[in-house]
């Protein structure tokens, strides 16, 4: 940060405020201390009879990898309607009965990754300017080896694992590395 963006002033240090106990960049001219949070990405595991939705990335990071249909999540939008337009945005999907299902705190890149469990409203989805291709896998025709994200390959098995028991547990955990 080389600005204030409340006052303009050059007069910035990254320092721990007083009563604080993080490093913050804080204006030194009016006092503004400026936070920095996680982002939050948005998802969902779309299911259709028993295959799995998954998109193909046609931007970066990981372009040309599959993943489950997820993005940042937007200011003004709740988890769950930020889940249903990354899943629109990434596969052309229209989606109904979301749950929450997995959460992921990832420390070293200050991001928390949430999906949902989703059904289809019926099998329309296709190519997107996020996504080159969108598929139904069966569990077998998963391309594990070209999975994005460890978020969404820990969701993947956990679904799968889930599925044969006929209980989806919400599961929360912690990615350090």
């Amino acid at each position: 940060m080389k600005f204030c963006s409340k006052c303009g002033s050059s007069n910035i240090e990254f320092k721990v405020p007083p009563d604080d106990n993080l490093r913050r960049y804080c204006c030194n001219d009016c006092n503004s201390i400026f936070y920095s949070n996680p982002n939050i990405v948005v998802g969902s595991l779309c299911t259709f009879e028993d295959k799995i939705l998954l998109c193909k990335r046609n931007i970066q990071p990981r372009l040309g990898m599959w993943t489950l249909p997820a993005g940042f999540f937007e200011n003004s939008e709740t988890l769950k309607d930020g889940a249903i337009r990354e899943t629109f945005e990434e596969t052309g999907a229209d989606i109904k009965n979301l749950q929450p299902y997995s959460l992921f705190s990832l420390t070293h890149i200050s991001q928390v990754h949430f999906f949902y469990l989703a059904d289809l409203v019926e099998p329309n989805y296709g190519p997107t300017a996020e996504s080159s291709e969108v598929e139904l896998f069966t569990e077998e025709d998963i391309p594990w080896d070209e999975i994005a994200f460890p978020t969404v390959y820990k969701t993947l098995k956990y679904f799968l694992e889930d599925r044969k028991k006929g209980n989806f547990p919400f599961r929360e955990e912690a990615i350090k590395l």
